[in-house]
């Protein structure tokens, strides 16, 4: 752990404050601003250094070299080569489809007919062993751009790999034992690496622009995999259990219960949380990213874009066209030996390698949770303060609205509100879950506690209701003698002996025991106690000190001086802007502008204007400079 002595311990302590810096509107943290500037020195390194190795051609057809020359009747596979001619056909594409139309073989052994023949077949000509597994590939694949591909599956790979070594200890063991919090740095790190790869592909891919020939799905499925990454890395946050998921889930459950998501995709639940990002999600992020790799392999690479731009006008239609159909056919050029598997291999290596270091020498975070009896010990008086709001009914969540309840505080809506349609799915009355219920447990061996109670559920609601502003004007005079709270005499009845009860069991840890204890089986649900630990100061003020409010882009920032989570960025603006950011409905304005700016990031294959950028900013000609 940070601090610890062992050989797993951190070189260098991130976990004290962090700097920030400030310009205009935006606040944003010096380790974010080295993580980014990391991103792109190292794009600009790809762009600019000299790739290694020799120009390892083949020869074109139609030439004849003595680098590469295959045998009679063979075939020769390349990135997207079709069967060179004279390969013999495969036995499914024997005989005459009219015939098997007319009628089926009387052949025991014709199979072509079958289900499992048909998709194999289907397979093989779609993706033969020469295009999964290629030997060669195009001559101009000489960038360190290529590389980032691999490098993202190989980060992907060891974040899997250590997120299984951290399931043999169980969800907590890295908070408490330190190989399982060398591990968790293992899985933090080889996550950045990850991301901050797979943004540097995505970037290189746009100013190629991959897109072209055909291959608009592969440019989709790779923001699909970006998008997907993104959420399952957030539920990664989410399931923590220390400061950085209690805050993170507060703050961002506001969003998605303003898309009516709330009532089924709880981020105060840690143990939904915890699955999505060890089960469902995982298998969604693979199934994309395979898919992927698979239209890379079918569709090969993309050609390099011509030095000179199209005409204009009706001139350059027949040129585009003409454009269009050169980079949708299979390349025939000049190809160089490419041995794919040494490659992941190779980068795996070094991946691993910077995960050790990382891991080893910066650690990873684990800021303690904060908990009901920390917050009515270091802040008494606002815990009181919160604990009346709650019994009074004029809490934040006592008004909040759904899932919650039916309030209409918090309630968002633009055009229509997703968050009334979903309704109440977690039910909570602020005064009895926080207050009364757990009371109730122990007023049994306190006779004073079990006549106050009695006396507040028996008023009316009139006179509950005097008692409560009573007692909280009463605590504007507030003082403490010896920790026990001291009040001005003030008509609130028994509302002083219930609160001063509250804030003792609060103290002895057993209000955070009772709000877990109330669920069945594992009591990973934290929604209650993370909602009354909310609606107080204190949790807040904790979050300002380690500047990760909202106005501080808290969205993005990890707890002390370790990189957050950048790729964030375009969320997270929407809430620094004027005008948006005193919306009452600003969370469903980010949610939208979010998911346009996605949705026209996943077409612009089909956007004219945009998917023409590449070549107005002709940044592609230091990938393909080698090659020109």
């Amino acid at each position: 752990m940070p601090g610890s002595s062992s050989l797993f311990g951190a070189v260098f302590d991130l976990n004290g404050p962090g700097r920030y810096l400030h310009w205009s509107i935006f606040q944003v943290s010096e380790a974010n601003l080295v993580l980014i500037a990391a991103m792109v020195v190292i794009f600009g390194l790809a762009l600019l250094l000299p790739f290694p190795g020799k120009h390892d051609r083949t020869s074109t057809p139609g030439t004849t070299t003595g680098a590469h020359t295959p045998d009679p009747g063979t075939r020769t596979v390349t990135d997207g080569a079709p069967d060179a001619p004279g390969t013999p056909a495969h036995p499914a594409a024997a005989g005459s489809r009219g015939a098997h139309a007319r009628a089926r073989s009387t052949d025991p052994s014709d199979t072509s007919d079958m289900w499992t023949a048909r998709v194999r077949n289907l397979a093989l000509s779609l993706l033969p062993p020469g295009k999964l597994l290629p030997d060669h590939q195009p001559a101009y694949v000489a960038s360190w751009i290529y590389v980032f591909g691999v490098a993202t599956i190989a980060a992907l790979g060891l974040a899997i790999a250590s997120g299984f070594a951290i399931a043999v200890g169980g969800a907590d063991w890295w908070h408490t034992n330190v190989v399982g919090h060398f591990f968790n740095s293992m899985h933090m790190w080889s996550v950045e690496l990850f991301m901050a790869f797979m943004v540097i592909h995505l970037w290189g891919k746009f100013w190629m622009a991959a897109w072209r020939g055909r291959r608009a799905l592969t440019w989709m499925t790779g923001v699909l995999a970006f998008g997907a990454s993104v959420v399952e890395c957030f539920t990664g946050y989410l399931s923590q259990q220390n400061f950085d998921s209690q805050w993170v889930s507060t703050n961002g459950k506001d969003a998605i219960n303003a898309t009516g998501l709330g009532a089924f995709f709880n981020l105060l639940n840690f143990g939904q949380m915890l699955l999505w990002h060890v089960v469902l999600l995982p298998l969604v992020l693979v199934a994309i990213v395979g898919a992927h790799v698979l239209l890379v392999r079918v569709r090969g690479v993309s050609h390099p874009l011509p030095k000179e731009r199209p005409r204009l006008g009706r001139a350059g239609a027949t040129e585009r066209r003409a454009l269009a159909r050169a980079d949708a056919a299979d390349w025939h050029g000049p190809t160089k030996r490419y041995d794919i598997l040494k490659e992941a291999t190779v980068a795996s290596s070094i991946v691993l390698v910077l995960v050790l270091l990382l891991a080893g020498i910066l650690s990873s975070p684990d800021e303690p949770p904060v908990t009901i009896a920390t917050w009515a010990k270091v802040a008494p008086a606002d815990f009181l303060g919160t604990a009346a709001t709650e019994l009074a009914g004029t809490s934040e969540t006592a008004t909040y609205g759904p899932p919650y309840n039916n309030g209409n505080a918090f309630v968002q809506k633009i055009v229509v509100s997703w968050q009334r349609l979903s309704g109440v799915h977690e039910a909570i009355e602020p005064a009895t879950t926080f207050v009364l219920s757990p009371l109730s447990k122990v007023a049994s061996t306190e006779p004073r506690l079990a006549s106050s109670l009695a006396a507040y559920e028996r008023a009316t609601s009139a006179q509950r209701n005097a008692w409560d502003a009573a007692y909280i004007k009463a605590l504007d005079h507030l003082r403490f003698s010896s920790g026990a709270p001291v009040l001005p005499a003030a008509a609130d009845g028994p509302v002083p002996v219930l609160l001063t009860t509250e804030l003792t069991l609060a103290r002895s840890g057993a209000l955070d025991a009772d709000l877990i204890a109330n669920q069945a089986f594992y009591g990973s649900n934290f929604t209650a106690p993370l909602l009354f630990l909310e609606d107080g100061q204190y949790f807040s003020s904790v979050a300002q000190a380690r500047h990760m409010t909202g106005s501080q882009w808290g969205v993005m920032n990890e707890t002390g001086s370790y990189p957050g989570q950048p790729w964030l960025w375009l969320y997270t603006l929407w809430y620094q802007l004027p005008g948006f950011r005193s919306s009452s409905n600003v969370d469903l304005i980010a949610v939208y502008l979010t998911g346009a700016a996605t949705l026209l990031l996943l077409g612009v294959p089909f956007v004219p204007g945009i998917r023409d950028i590449p070549r107005v900013v002709p940044l592609h000609r230091r990938v393909w400079r080698r090659w020109e």
